[in-house]
C-alpha cells in the first residue's frame, strides 16, 4: 500500500494537489474551504476526498506527526540523561578527591598530634576531617551519604581515637554508653 503522503494509484495530479492543499489547511481545514482556493465544486472534492481517503490519510498524517513529536523529545530527553550522567560522574570524582584529601588532611593532623607537635587541631576536629572524608567518599562511590546508620555514627573514627587514647594515656576510653571511670591523681612518693 503506498503511503498516505504519495500520489495515490488512479489519483489525478489535480486530486493529489487537491489533497495536499486540504492537509496544509491544517486544524482548520474543511472542505469547502479547500474547493474555494482551489475553484473547484464541493462536490467534487468530496468525491475525491472519498474515492482516495482523505480523512485516513489525514489520520495517517497526524499519526506520523505525533510520532516525529515523540522522537524527538525522546531525543532530547536522552540527550539530557547523558549530560546528567556526566554531571554525575564529574561529581562522583570531585566528591572522591575531596575525601582522599581530607582523609590525608586528618591522618596529618592526628599524627602530628600523636607526635604532640604544635597542632592547631584537636581529636575533636580529627574525628569532624574523618567523619566528612567518609560521608564524601560514601557519595562518591555511591553508598549513599551515611545516615540512615542506627547507633554508632562513626565506628572506625571511635577506633582511631581509641587507639590514640590508649597510645597517649595508657588506657582504653570508655566505652560510648558506659560512664567515663574516676581519675584519680597519684604523687610517686620516693623512698
Amino acid at each position: 500500500m503506498p503511503s498516505p503522503f504519495e500520489q495515490q494509484p488512479r489519483e489525478s495530479n489535480k486530486a493529489f494537489a487537491a489533497f495536499s492543499l486540504y492537509l496544509s489547511l491544517g486544524p482548520e481545514r474543511s472542505i469547502e474551504e479547500c474547493a474555494r482556493k482551489l475553484l473547484k465544486s464541493s462536490r467534487l472534492l468530496r468525491r475525491w476526498a472519498q474515492k482516495f481517503d482523505w480523512s485516513g490519510r489525514l489520520a495517517a498524517h497526524g499519526a506520523h506527526l505525533a510520532l516525529v513529536e515523540r522522537e524527538a523529545i525522546e531525543a532530547a530527553a536522552r540527550g539530557k540523561a547523558a549530560e546528567w550522567a556526566n554531571r554525575e560522574q564529574k561529581l562522583r570524582e570531585t566528591e572522591w578527591e575531596m575525601h582522599e584529601a581530607a582523609i590525608a588532611a586528618a591522618k596529618r593532623g592526628l599524627k602530628a598530634y600523636m607526635e604532640r607537635e604544635k597542632v592547631y587541631a584537636n581529636l575533636a576536629d580529627i574525628a569532624r576531617m574523618l567523619e566528612i572524608a567518609s560521608k564524601l567518599g560514601r557519595l562518591a562511590t555511591g553508598l549513599g551519604d551515611g545516615d540512615q546508620r542506627n547507633g554508632d555514627d562513626l565506628p572506625s573514627v571511635r577506633v582511631e581515637v581509641t587507639v590514640a587514647l590508649e597510645k597517649i594515656y595508657g588506657v582504653a576510653a570508655p566505652p560510648a554508653n558506659e560512664p567515663a571511670p574516676t581519675i584519680i591523681d597519684v604523687e610517686e612518693v620516693k623512698p
